[in-house]
């Protein structure tokens, strides 16, 4: 992935923000242990659902169920926008996503993949790859993988002083 086209928006700034740089943004994607992704159902009405990702080859990666709503979603339309960040107003910065969820079925990808949740979390999210989707380290269950390459992130710093920046890589909607 290359370095994104970052945007300082100074409409929605105060006077004394400075842009949030991609890395800056980068490292709250990485650390962040919760997302809430937004899809949208056959009828058009959205549906929104925290889910625990991890960032790795310069995509944000996920998993669920078949039985699950943002499965069904994501079957029809791939479009997804995810948010992270905090609930203060004072402080913080809030990081919202938007691409296109693509599932990945190859064992060797979801490996490395698999590795990835394990080392976020300590290795409270233990995964194996076999069959073409996520099992739990026994071998049981089974879970889609999606990856999400960014198209769109935009960074709103809150406190003092706001600010909003926009990153683009080129693959606009």
């Amino acid at each position: 992935m290359s370095k994104p086209v970052t945007t300082f928006d100074h409409v929605y700034s105060d006077p004394a923000a400075i842009a949030t740089t991609w890395d800056e943004t980068q490292e709250i994607i990485e650390a962040a242990e919760l997302f809430w992704i937004s899809t949208v159902r056959t009828d058009g009405r959205p549906h929104v659902t925290p889910v625990v990702a991890a960032w790795a080859e310069e995509a944000i990666w996920f998993c669920t169920g078949v039985e699950e709503q943002k499965f069904a979603n994501l079957r029809v339309n791939s479009h997804v926008v995810l948010t992270t960040g905090c609930n203060r107003w004072e402080s913080g910065v809030d990081v919202i996503v938007e691409g296109d969820a693509v599932r990945v079925t190859d064992d060797a990808v979801l490996g490395r993949i698999a590795g990835a949740f394990a080392s976020k979390w300590d290795g409270r999210w233990q995964f194996t790859a076999r069959d073409g989707c996520f099992r739990s380290a026994d071998g049981s269950g089974g879970a889609e993988v999606f990856s999400i390459s960014p198209v769109k992130v935009f960074a709103h710093a809150k406190g003092d002083p706001f600010g909003a920046t926009s990153h683009r890589f080129g693959r606009e909607e």
